[in-house]
């Protein structure tokens, strides 16, 4: 099971990055399979390289440093 508060403090890190460039990001959830729920806020709500970002940005980074983490997806693509 992955560790949400080890998930929220990567993310953290990963806030200075996304702020510099007028956006932020925001933990929803974390499932029991490793699939984190982020969304995406500010400038990095409306950008057509938000994808990008999760994917290369802070899927790869979560992956490196939270055992157990499998994918990052927008909190809008998770059913409740």
């Amino acid at each position: 099971m992955v560790n949400k508060e080890e998930v929220a403090a990567v993310l953290e890190l990963i806030r200075p990055s996304l702020q510099a460039d007028g956006g932020d990001v925001r933990l929803v959830s974390v499932s029991d399979d490793g699939v984190v729920a982020v969304e995406l806020q500010g400038a990095c709500k409306g950008c057509p390289m938000s994808q990008m970002t999760l994917a290369n940005g802070v899927e790869r980074i979560l992956k490196q440093r939270v055992e157990g983490v499998t994918r990052v997806v927008p909190a809008e693509a998770v059913q409740e």
